[in-house]
């Protein structure tokens, strides 16, 4: 334990001292570009107005901007003195389709539109990376590439940043953070393999034959067929899939019938996959068809099965999370990391960049002050609110450990 700790407090790579006090210094102006994007949230791969806010935070800097035809993502990059490795660093820009309920001054003015999920702080956290970074310029042994990214709740957003080849050529590294008010403020948390589900969209409808309340013989009821195939599908989760290969089916939505003494001709069911390999993904996708169609046919009634795949699992590389933990630990000591003892069901689209270079995504504790992070409310929440002190150190560690990943710090 004792070579383990030396090892984490004196990494020779990382000139933790500039980088925790840069986050200090910037804090203020991360702060303040926060809450000007929180009180504009946009929605999708369209942000005009978040992505202009970006574009003034880094005006005047030695920056390349890059942007592409499909998203308003921009893509700048800082190009050091010497001709190393790349890497990248990201922060996603959207918001959710939620009606904020925070009493903050600085509240949402866009109905029906919120920053949930703390995508204004990764942008903020970047930003004022970029800056950063910048002022350093001369003691960069590479390139960093700062992925400002739209569209990442649901819209694939970092997919087609990719395919516009706003990432071309490939970083040879990529990290990211993403803030958790339900973890101790300014904590940061990881795991090697997968981190983060894949999430896949089910829509299944079944048809049978409409008819009176009163004669059901006469009619061919979808709704119990529905019931069946709902409890078939979670038979399917503990008996057909490995408990040690976690498979999440949730139907969320049912939707039948317009009355009370009608038998409805079809019926519909909404929800959602999510696994942590592809194979599961595979296996439990086939089982879905099967289960629905068979369950169906075997009443006399028809079953069409569609799936959207959404985001793949994210899974992050052993080596780069290492290299997160050892940089968190020289920035802020041993307990400013915790290694996490599994992964969370909870979908990420950093997981496209990930498929293609090596790289992690790390939390970052934000629980309110005065708050307890086991029970104030969580991402997603209308009401979420979070510590806006710990933005500090996300810019410390964005820098950190770019010029780690730059510095040979990571055997790649």
């Amino acid at each position: 334990m004792a070579n383990r700790r030396e090892m984490l407090l004196n990494a020779p790579t990382l000139d933790t001292d500039a980088w925790a006090a840069a986050g200090e210094a910037l804090l203020a102006d991360a702060v303040a570009l926060r809450r000007a994007i929180h009180a504009e949230p946009e929605l999708g791969l369209d942000l005009p107005a978040t992505t202009a806010k970006v574009k003034a935070a880094l005006a005047g800097l030695p920056l390349e901007i890059r942007e592409g035809p499909s998203t308003s993502g921009v893509v700048a990059i800082l190009r050091g003195p010497a001709n190393g490795r790349t890497v990248l660093l990201r922060g996603d820009m959207d918001a959710l389709p939620l009606t904020e309920d925070t009493g903050l001054a600085f509240a949402s003015t866009s109905p029906g539109a919120m920053h949930a999920c703390g995508h204004d702080t990764h942008t903020a956290m970047l930003a004022g990376a970029a800056r950063a970074l910048c002022e350093r310029r001369d003691g960069l042994a590479g390139t960093v590439m700062f992925m400002f990214q739209p569209g990442e709740e649901g819209w694939h957003g970092a997919r087609f940043m990719l395919e516009d080849g706003l990432i071309d050529p490939l970083p040879h590294a990529a990290f990211a953070l993403h803030i958790s008010p339900n973890m101790p403020a300014g904590v940061f948390a990881g795991r090697t393999g997968p981190l983060l589900a894949s999430s896949d969209k089910l829509r299944i409808k079944v048809t049978g034959r409409g008819g009176h309340a009163s004669m059901p013989h006469d009619a061919l009821d979808p709704i119990p067929v529905l019931c069946e195939i709902v409890g078939a599908l979670q038979a399917l989760v503990t008996r057909r899939i490995s408990v040690f290969d976690p498979v999440v089916i949730t139907i969320a939505r049912v939707e039948a019938g317009s009355t009370d003494n009608v038998i409805p001709e079809d019926g519909r069911l909404w929800g959602t996959l999510r696994t942590l390999s592809e194979r599961a993904r595979d296996a439990a996708q086939e089982g879905i068809r099967r289960i629905a169609e068979h369950i169906a046919a075997a009443h006399g009634a028809g079953a069409e099965v569609e799936i959207e795949r959404g985001f793949p699992v994210t899974v992050c590389d052993g080596r780069v999370v290492d290299l997160a933990e050892r940089a968190a630990t020289a920035l802020f000591g041993e307990g400013a990391w915790t290694t996490m003892a599994h992964p969370m069901m909870g979908a990420e689209d950093f997981a496209y960049v990930l498929q293609k270079v090596p790289g992690a995504m790390a939390f970052l504790g934000a629980a309110p002050e005065g708050g307890d992070f086991r029970t104030c409310c969580a991402l997603h929440s209308n009401r979420m609110t979070l510590d806006e002190s710990v933005m500090a150190r996300g810019i410390a560690m964005h820098c950190a450990m770019a010029e780690a990943m730059l510095g040979g710090g990571l055997e790649l």
